[in-house]
């Protein structure tokens, strides 16, 4: 073979390499562009299903037991960290068999309560303070009505059917749509009658809670507050059957169709040191030297320093707590018709290291927040805390105004109302609860 022909030969060879390369290179060019083509409307579509969901945070399969319909609807949506009541829906749905085989009557229960402190100066019928003194209410189906109390404030506690006790219990039955039996009920009152710590309110909230259990009717509570419902209805307000129903600061508002309750949190380290009057202070008096109407300033004055008093509990900030729980709704006016010493006594409670002072309630109790204590009080230097000093300041201003009385220190309570024993009992072979109930 001639030198030209292999030299059109080795162009013929490379020209076909070329085409055979480049036809290659278009195929496989053209199966990528369909396989990235593919993928991007399988991300769109996944894309598109996601964005038509409420959430994509913390599905939980466990929960998505609706019927069929609720299932391709509400119940199948994925539920945010916040949607506690949506959650326990779902988890009642699926648990209603064990609910009725724990509910029956019983024969007798006991009943622990909390004192509280309402207003907290500017929240008035809003917020309120668990405290930790407690009464203990045992309530007994028995063959004739019968009332006995022991303790703080038994001397002067009704003894006949306007108990607010009585009311409770009453109230408890009529939701279960029982008849109500005749009941013995016996009273040992640790929170002082009348005088601005709730008594009332851990008597209606104890009533109901014994009523419930001696019916064996149970309630909802996610979504309704069931039983936050039917003590805000006998009191008028939450600020006191909230923090007795829950434990803790409670802010509590009615949003037009039920009362509607959130906790804040407490600073670690809080002490309550009240000064407790012998004489007894009636709501109805109290609340009678009120106006009916305010200016806009004290109106806007009230507003800031509730804000206040809310942001320095959450935040921890201890020293603008006296500026949150000052007050011109309900103090001043009080100050002036019943309690002389109110003032006299924020005062020297404040100067003494006191975080702030208010009236409790309707008074006539003054309650002052101190910082420092850490385990046990007892086993603590005196000087870490400022109860002792700011005890005697308020001890002082009481001698002055010649208003006797006794000091009392203790906490706020984080928890609510519970029982502490019931027959026959809740706890099993199977299982154990606290205390044993």
């Amino acid at each position: 073979m001639s030198s030209s022909d292999n030299n059109k030969l080795a162009t013929t060879a490379l020209v076909a390499g070329g085409i055979g390369a480049a036809v290659s290179y278009y195929l496989t060019h053209k199966k990528s562009q369909a396989a990235a083509l593919e993928t991007s409307r399988e991300r769109s579509s996944s894309i598109s299903n996601l964005n038509s969901r409420t959430s994509f945070i913390f599905q939980d399969p466990e929960y998505d037991i609706g019927t069929s319909s609720a299932s391709s609807t509400n119940d199948t949506a994925v539920l945010m960290p916040h949607s506690h009541e949506e959650r326990m829906r779902r988890r009642i749905a699926a648990r209603m068999a064990v609910e009725d085989e724990n509910s029956q009557p019983r024969q007798s229960v006991t009943v622990r309560v909390p004192a509280s402190s309402a207003n907290c100066g500017p929240g008035y019928d809003c917020i309120g303070l668990a405290v930790d003194l407690w009464t203990e209410v045992t309530v007994t189906r028995a063959e004739k009505f019968e009332i006995t109390a022991e303790g703080d404030g038994a001397a002067e506690m009704p003894k006949d059917d306007s108990n607010l006790l009585v009311t409770g219990v009453k109230a408890a039955y009529d939701t279960a749509d029982k008849p109500m039996p005749p009941l013995r009920y016996h009273v040992v009152s640790r929170i002082p009658y009348a005088r601005g710590l709730g008594s009332s309110s851990a008597a209606i909230v104890a009533g109901i809670i014994a009523g419930l259990v001696l019916a064996g009717h149970r309630l909802p509570v996610w979504g309704s507050e069931s039983l936050l419902q039917i003590a805000a209805t006998i009191e008028g307000h939450p600020d006191n059957v909230a923090p007795v129903i829950y434990g803790g600061f409670q802010i509590g508002i009615y949003n037009g169709t039920r009362w509607v309750t959130e906790r804040v949190p407490c600073p670690p380290g809080t002490q309550l040191v009240m000064f407790i009057p012998e004489f007894i202070g009636k709501t109805s008096a109290a609340r009678g030297v009120l106006s009916d109407t305010i200016s806009r300033a004290d109106a806007a004055f009230n507003i800031g320093r509730v804000a206040f008093l809310v942001h320095a509990l959450a935040m921890g900030n201890l020293d603008n707590l006296k500026w949150g729980v000052q007050d011109r709704m309900h103090q001043p006016q009080r100050a002036e018709a019943l309690y002389k010493h109110l003032y006299p006594m924020i005062k020297a409670a404040e100067e003494a290291g006191a975080c702030c002072a208010y009236l409790s309630g309707a008074g006539p109790t003054v309650m002052a927040l101190t910082s420092g204590a850490s385990g046990d009080i007892f086993t603590q230097r005196e000087k870490e805390r400022t109860d002792f000093s700011v005890a005697k300041a308020m001890m002082q201003v009481a001698q002055t105004f010649g208003v006797k009385g006794r000091i009392v220190v203790t906490l706020a309570s984080n928890e609510g109302a519970r029982v502490v024993k019931v027959d026959p009992p809740f706890s099993s072979e199977y299982i154990t609860f606290r205390d044993n109930v």
